[in-house]
């Protein structure tokens, strides 16, 4: 379980551009490129997905005033 929050948070970091030197080196460091690819996958649907529901929902809201 540390394990991954440890790849959510490197993720998390990189997706908004304030990954640290120590942590980004330790990142590619790590010989395995997949659990980091799944959840930055994951991570951009589930942020794609809210941005449509939340974009709709404004445009429903304006419409009916």
């Amino acid at each position: 379980m540390m394990v991954f929050l440890s790849i959510f948070q490197s993720v998390l970091a990189a997706m908004f551009g304030v990954q640290s030197s120590k942590k980004y080196h330790r990142d590619f460091k790590s010989s395995h490129f997949w659990p980091y690819a799944v959840i930055a996958t994951l991570f951009v649907v589930i942020f794609v997905v809210s941005l449509i529901f939340l974009v709709d929902g404004v445009i429903a809201t304006a419409q009916n005033h």
